[in-house]
Parts: C-alpha cells; structure tokens; sequence
C-alpha cells in the first residue's frame, strides 16, 4: 500500500524552466558568453546549478570562469526564481487530493535547498513533511543520500513510497534508492528517456498519479 510519495520539483512539480534560461542567459550575456535557447536549458538541467552552468558554458572553460558563473547564478537566481515559474496544470489539485487522502508528501531536488523551500512554500504552502535539496553537504542525485533523508523524515517504508520525476536522473535516483519510480511526461524528458532509464511506470498527466495508488 502506497502511504507517501516523493517528488522531484523542477520538471514535475514545477515549470521553472523560463525563470532557469533567463537567469542563465542573465549571467552568460553578462560574461560576454554565448546565450543559449530555452531548448538547449532543458537538456542541461537535472544535475544542479553548477552542472547547467558548466554545460551552458561549453567545453573548454576554465574553472575559474565556471567557479564565477555558478556564484552568480546562484545570486541572480534567488532573487528571480518566481518571475515565471507556476505549478503545472493539475499539480495543486493532486497535492490537495493526496493531502486529503492522508498520504504523505515530500521533495528532493538538487535545487538549493533554500530556493527550493521558498517556491514550495510560496506555491503550495507547508503541505510537506520534507523539502531537501542542495545543501553543500550531501551528494545530490542521483545519489540516493538525500532521498534516503526524506525517506527517514517521512517515517515509512520503502516499500510504501512512490518515487516521482521528469528526468533520466530521477528514474536512476530511484533505483539508487530502492523504490518504485514514476516517470512524467509533463516536464523536460521525453518518453523514450524515461524508457531507456528504467521507469516502472509513466503518466501523462497529474491526477493519473493517484490510478498508482
């Protein structure tokens, strides 16, 4: 029986990904760096902040310049992180159907932590028994530690919870794990990624989430 789920939150959740390429744009415009489109963002988020920016900045930068570009993302995109981003469609109505139903919630992300709280907590409320992202400290996924700490948080099972996400790395994140991983097709993957990576089950939209229950 299903009693908690864990979600990602940039691609599942949320569409974060116009405030990402602005803020990434923001900082590479601002070095004198090669912009990039909104599609190629989409292929470089997953892995964090400094991931995208060292994929946005192209092969063969050094690492002081991707030291100072990462800095100043992380600072642009604080203050920026709400401009655009919004639930997507039928995700406010899931997470109060499954808050109703008594099934506990959480959020992994390797956002930084802090951002990652503020958009929960301004888009849904205090609605989750955890939010844990990006903290300097843990290894981010698809390394299962922080998964592991909401798993502790939740006070359930594995067996119990349903991993939930949008990419190649949160299916590999689940397995990592050990739990049972939802892959959607609403975020930034597509349906042969999410295949190829292993996804026990796939849904178009939100509330299909809840025929998995």
């Amino acid at each position: 029986m299903i009693k908690g789920i864990i979600f990602d939150l940039d691609g599942t959740l949320l569409n974060t990904l116009n405030d990402l390429a602005d803020s990434t744009n923001y900082v590479l415009r601002s070095n004198n760096m090669k912009e990039r489109t909104v599609d190629e963002v989409r292929r470089f988020v997953g892995n964090g902040i400094p991931t995208l920016m060292k994929r946005a900045a192209g092969d063969g930068t050094d690492e002081n310049t991707l030291k100072k570009i990462t800095d100043e993302m992380l600072l642009y995109y604080k203050d920026h992180a709400r401009n655009k981003t919004a639930p997507y469609d039928g995700i406010p109505e899931l997470i109060r159907e499954l808050n109703a139903m008594g099934i506990k919630t959480a959020v992994v992300t390797n956002k930084a932590e802090n951002a990652a709280k503020i958009l929960c907590d301004s888009m849904f409320g205090n609605v989750f028994t955890a939010v844990i992202g990006d903290n300097g400290v843990s290894p981010l996924k698809p390394a299962p530690d922080n998964v592991l700490r909401a798993i502790d948080k939740m006070q359930l099972k594995k067996e119990n919870i349903l991993y939930v996400g949008d990419s190649d790395v949160d299916m590999e994140t689940a397995k990592n794990a050990e739990l049972i991983s939802v892959g959607v097709l609403w975020g930034f993957r597509d349906r042969e990624t999410l295949e190829k990576a292993g996804a026990d089950h796939i849904i178009e939209k939100p509330l299909e989430l809840l025929s998995l229950l």
